[in-house]
């Protein structure tokens, strides 16, 4: 009851953030949703619709947390392409056929949520979705440029629009089209103050968006020349914002006739696939803006978006989608939970009922300058340059994406991107048997270290978008407060999707107080410099410098600054030099490949490495990977092996080795198994202060060779945290073994036995 009471007082003690964070994102909604919707040829009015169904319902019904829903940039093409070619040219039929598509979409994506497959986003490759997005910008801002300019008249497919626009521009100067001139100019300043917007630092000015600017500017034109100009206003009424006079009557129906026609049937799809996809995008996208840490429940929302698209179908507005732009001026404006969804639609329908005749002054130019600058946005040059950066191989696959959307549409373009996707990856590897043997088998393995309560994953043969999924499932059901290793030594080839992904989970574990590392991806090589380019044990044809630090991994990043740290050397590149190590009784039996990621001191006393060995012959031949500490003692000292009491104490016993124990402490003796070839000598070097210091400190397994000490603890890569604790742990050791060499106890070379 205490915590119901206080879950209560939280909830009204945070509406008056929600409120007033509602009404900011209802200033930028309420443009937007006029835009949207005159893009697609709808009624203006389908668009508010649309942000009132789904902010009242997605607020009651979704499973996200600070999201704003409403009509989404990504569906303009294909309902633009629906209303106009359902009915074959006839818009407003055409819209009617829209809206039942819409409802069927609902439909679907309810379908889709109740049987938890929004984990279907993961099968989409990064590129691919990034150039479907470019595409839908190219379009959005190809149709809506020579509306900014005032020139409705031009039609036609993405292509033809972009070649028409420098006659759009000329038309401008052409003296019989001076009555649209200020029309232009309206859409030409508004375009300009979405662009200079960000750069002015006034925070007064600020509160207001820029949207809702030009939507303020626009009407005060439209009274200027009411009030106090002698001259008509100069904005013909066919380029102002078109609205009946009781927007809460008439709804027009859905036409449901073309049902089981092939052309409906593939809007249906197309509205499904990109609402799914735009809004699994921005639920993501918004769950790491969330202050308070909460992950969304994405099938519950996609199924309250079905519901809520159903909803809006019915009475006339567009289909609802999660919209990421709003969604993140909420959460800037203090949004904490969905009440500010519900506000956000509290006010759309305020301003419809109070402000109809204003809305209707607003030039449809400045709207469209609203969505040239959106669609330059998805479609913008630096995107390109950074898709670019992460390897030539993502930018096929983002214009293959693109081109494809365009040319043909959005369907059959995502399909091209995974594709070409799927291609790109056989062609890396140089096998398609490779992806076909190992596609449907279990790739990940998981179980949580006894020792200190790491979850330890572990990836083998590939991962992609075709088989991430198996991973996500496994990194879902590990507490975010938890520490997680996800090791890709066995793994041949990881592509930039999982990469990608996997740094969304890196920011969430360090955001609840975990620790999320990836290891075991500096052996491969990359096809670019960048840090998630797509990594092979295949040689690209490209060689890619190792000692440049942009190629360098996470992990070899925060190796690198543990070295600078220390005011110690690091050094990433393999090394068959095993003299270091190869004297060990562990590795007596084991075949070592390599050593690298190096760190070691300026005085050769301390050095941290990963190293590679096999273990086996033949079909039992496995390779493995772990991380060992080596410690010059300069002086020498008996031999000796220490390891915690188990199972390896009777491998021990059989081998014929006896546990030696430790006079006046029976305590050290029950914990650990020491061994070696002189008992009485390692019996006398065992002095009190070196046995208090294995007893207070964790289990790690070391051994001596006489000159250095082994110091390692797990058959695996350690993670950065494991690094610093076994740094840690090395430096302290010798300390304690200095201090007994000191005071004499170090027992003299000639009276050790080899």
């Amino acid at each position: 009851m205490e915590k119901t009471n206080t879950t209560t007082s939280g909830f009204i003690s945070q509406l008056p953030k929600n409120i007033f964070s509602g009404f900011v994102v209802s200033l930028i909604a309420l443009p937007l949703g006029l835009g949207l919707a005159l893009a697609s040829e709808a009624p203006p009015i389908s668009g508010i619709i649309a942000a009132v169904a789904g902010g009242i319902i997605v607020s009651i019904f979704g499973g996200s947390n600070v999201t704003i829903t409403g009509p989404g940039n990504g569906l303009v093409v294909v309902l633009l392409g629906a209303i106009t070619t359902l009915a074959n040219g006839d818009v407003f039929q055409g819209y009617l056929f829209t809206l039942a598509a819409i409802i069927c979409s609902g439909a679907l994506m309810i379908i889709i949520g109740q049987l938890r497959l929004g984990i279907l986003s993961d099968y989409f490759p990064s590129s691919a979705i990034q150039g479907m997005l470019a595409a839908i910008g190219i379009s959005i801002f190809a149709k809506q440029f020579h509306v900014m300019l005032a020139n409705t008249s031009i039609k036609g497919d993405t292509i033809s629009l972009l070649a028409s626009i420098p006659d759009s521009i000329l038309v401008l100067f052409n003296p019989e089209y001076r009555a649209v001139a200020i029309a232009a100019l309206v859409g030409i300043i508004s375009f300009l103050i979405m662009v200079f917007y960000g750069k002015i630092r006034n925070k007064y000015f600020q509160l207001v968006p820029a949207p809702m600017w030009i939507v303020l500017l626009a009407i005060g034109l439209s009274y200027y020349y009411e009030i106090f100009s002698s001259q008509p206003y100069p904005i013909d009424t066919s380029l102002l914002v078109q609205m009946p006079d009781d927007v809460f009557s008439n709804f027009p129906s859905p036409d449901f006739s073309l049902l089981f026609d092939l052309k409906f049937i593939s809007v249906v799809l197309a509205i499904t696939l990109i609402s799914s996809i735009e809004s699994l995008l921005s639920i993501k996208a918004v769950d790491k803006l969330d202050t308070v840490k909460r992950r969304s429940n994405v099938n519950k929302d996609l199924t309250a978006l079905g519901i809520a698209s159903i909803v809006s179908g019915f009475i006339g507005g567009l289909n609802v989608v999660t919209v990421i732009a709003r969604s993140s001026v909420n959460v800037n404006n203090g949004g904490t939970n969905r009440t500010s969804n519900f506000f956000h639609s509290i006010f759309l329908i305020l301003f419809v009922v109070l402000f109809q005749d204003q809305l209707r002054r607003i030039p449809l130019t400045a709207l469209a300058a609203i969505l040239v600058y959106t669609g330059y946005k998805l479609a913008a040059p630096r995107n390109l340059k950074d898709v670019a950066k992460i390897g030539k191989e993502q930018l096929l696959i983002f214009f293959a994406t693109i081109i494809a959307t365009i040319t043909t549409n959005l369907i059959t373009g995502i399909l091209i991107g995974i594709l070409a996707t799927i291609i790109i990856h056989f062609i890396l590897n140089k096998s398609v048997m490779f992806f076909a043997r190992n596609l449907f088998k279990p790739n990940v393995l998981m179980f949580k270290e006894e020792i200190n309560g790491n979850y330890f994953v572990s990836v083998k043969n590939f991962s992609n978008f075709m088989n991430y999924s198996q991973l996500k499932r496994r990194l879902d059901t590990i507490p975010e407060t938890q520490d997680a290793i996800i090791d890709f030594s066995l793994c041949d080839f990881v592509d930039y999707t999982v990469q990608e992904s996997l740094i969304g989970y890196q920011e969430t574990f360090k955001r609840k107080g975990g620790s999320f590392e990836i290891t075991g991806l500096d052996i491969h090589g990359t096809s670019s410099e960048h840090p998630l380019a797509v990594r092979s044990l295949i040689p690209f044809s490209k060689k890619i410098k190792i000692s440049a630090t942009s190629n360098f991994t996470k992990r070899q990043v925060d190796l690198q600054h543990i070295a600078s740290n220390f005011s110690w050397q690091y050094d990433p590149k393999k090394n068959i030099d095993i003299s270091s190590v190869q004297d060990f009784v562990f590795f007596k039996t084991k075949k070592i490949n390599y050593i690298n990621n190096s760190i070691y001191d300026t005085q050769s006393i301390f050095k941290i490495s990963d190293i590679e060995f096999s273990e086996g012959e033949f079909i039992a031949r496995t390779l493995v990977r772990t991380t060992v500490l080596t410690i010059n003692l300069k002086v020498e000292i008996p031999k000796f092996t220490l390891d915690k009491e188990g199972l390896l104490e009777f491998v021990y016993k059989f081998a014929g080795f006896k546990d030696i124990n430790i006079q006046g402490h029976p305590d050290f003796s029950k914990r650990f198994y020491l061994l070696g070839e002189h008992p009485e000598q390692i019996r006398s070097f065992f002095k009190d202060e070196l046995v208090l210091f294995f007893e207070s400190n964790p289990y790690y397994h070391i051994e001596c060779n006489g000159i250095y000490l082994l110091v390692m603890r797990k058959e695996r890569l350690a993670s950065i945290k494991e690094i610093k604790a076994l740094l840690d742990y090395g430096t302290r050791l010798e300390k304690v073994i200095s201090s007994i060499q000191s005071n004499e106890i170090v027992l003299k070379s000639p009276k050790i036995k080899s």
